[in-house]
């Protein structure tokens, strides 16, 4: 991954009323049968300020979200479909959103393939970045290092408001109130070049997510013309299925050894992030040691490798992504948990050896002894010093506190 938090933070910062540079903007309003009820242009400078703001939220939401996750940098497809999907996108960048065929074949590609219940807006924006040179120390110089061109797509799903009673000022009473459509944030949506090392990449776009759960498989590859790429979420829960599905029935089983996987897993990201080093890639090879450890019965394990590989392929995913934050801390817990029992069990074991107190130290003694021995059993005093004396006959062993006493 080329695109770093630096690049996102950058392109966030501008998208302030007095730093925003975005001029022109479309717009597609679609229902949930497919058909367009309303496409509209403007020039974003010129609209009220009310307007104006929420549509540069709308815009700067396609830059928030977590890299590898809610934000995947994307590589076009290594053939004709890639590069006339690329050619294409460059196009319509360098039109400024004028050429109304560009633009309606955006919006004809989206509504084909995006699957969505209800009425969404599709909106475009174009913006120019004049990219200020910075110094080592990220000082900016007054001069400019590259002018950045790109557009933004935004997919937001448009809702009805809820009902309610409301203040009806024109007839002065509390009645229901007016609903209407509102047009929420962006489910998804796309920057194309993508902004990497504080420069333009026209072989790469950032592709938004809100919910990382699902990536949108179809837009990714009819829309963009881009191979397909997993967010973190859908990568974390392939592996989870893949190792409960090799135990079958076994729940409790399965449990068990995900959670320890889960500790592992966990400890292998947290050593490299200490370290500074790049995040480690779960090979089918790191997938068969951890697993090994976690004490899996050796014909699941070959499950887990195989479907593993099926899965995954050479598409490897990084470790990180296959933590599960909560179950890699309850693993974690409950291996503190078992440390503390067998450290209770250790001490008990030891306290059980020393070596009786003194009388007058506050403590007592207690015997398990033969009915014939406790019969007999009884306390003299010997020289000056009480003792407990026990009849030997008929034992022919004796041990107190591990310790064995001949008899002969």
């Amino acid at each position: 991954m080329n695109i770093t938090k630096h690049d996102i933070q950058e392109l966030r910062k501008r998208f302030t009323r007095k730093s925003a540079t975005i001029g022109q903007l479309c717009g597609c309003y679609v229902n949930g049968s497919k058909s367009v009820l309303l496409k509209f242009e403007a020039f974003l400078p010129d609209l009220e300020e009310d307007e104006f703001y929420k549509y540069l939220d709308i815009a700067k939401k396609v830059f928030s979200g977590t890299l590898g996750n809610n934000l995947l940098e994307l590589e076009f497809l290594h053939n004709e479909t890639g590069t006339e999907h690329q050619q294409y996108l460059l196009a319509l960048k360098s039109s400024k959103l004028k050429n109304e065929d560009l633009l309606a074949r955006l919006y004809e590609k989206i509504i084909e393939n995006y699957e969505c219940e209800g009425n969404y807006l599709i909106l475009v924006f174009h913006d120019i970045y004049d990219v200020m040179t910075r110094t080592r120390d990220h000082a900016k110089l007054d001069e400019s290092e590259e002018i950045y061109e790109y557009c933004i797509c935004a997919i937001c799903p448009v809702t009805l408001s809820k009902a309610a009673l409301g203040y009806r000022e024109d007839e002065n009473r509390i009645g229901a109130r007016i609903r209407d459509w509102v047009v929420g944030m962006p489910d998804l949506g796309f920057v194309y070049p993508a902004f990497s090392d504080r420069s333009s990449d026209v072989n790469a776009v950032l592709y938004y997510l809100r919910n990382p759960a699902g990536s949108h498989p179809e837009m990714i590859e009819s829309v963009l013309g881009c191979e397909l790429q997993r967010t973190a979420d859908e990568e974390k829960n392939a592996f989870a299925s893949i190792v409960k599905n090799a135990f079958g029935e076994q729940e409790e089983d399965a449990d068990r050894a995900f959670l320890k996987i889960q500790r592992t897993l966990n400890g292998i990201a947290a050593e490299c992030e200490q370290d500074g080093l790049p995040p480690a890639l779960a090979t089918v090879q790191t997938v068969a040691d951890i697993i090994h450890e976690a004490d899996i019965p050796e014909e699941i394990q070959q499950n887990i490798e195989k479907s593993y590989t099926q899965e995954f392929g050479e598409m490897l995913p990084q470790v990180q992504n296959l933590v599960d934050a909560k179950l890699a801390s309850a693993g974690a817990q409950r291996a503190r948990v078992a440390e503390l029992e067998q450290e209770v069990i250790t001490l008990k074991q030891q306290l059980s050896g020393a070596p009786a107190a003194p009388e007058g130290a506050g403590q007592g003694i207690t015997m398990q002894l033969p009915k014939e021995a406790a019969a007999g059993a009884h306390i003299e005093t010997i020289n000056g010093q009480k003792c407990f004396i026990i009849p030997l006959a008929g034992c022919d062993s004796a041990s107190i506190n591990g310790t064995d006493f001949p008899l002969a």
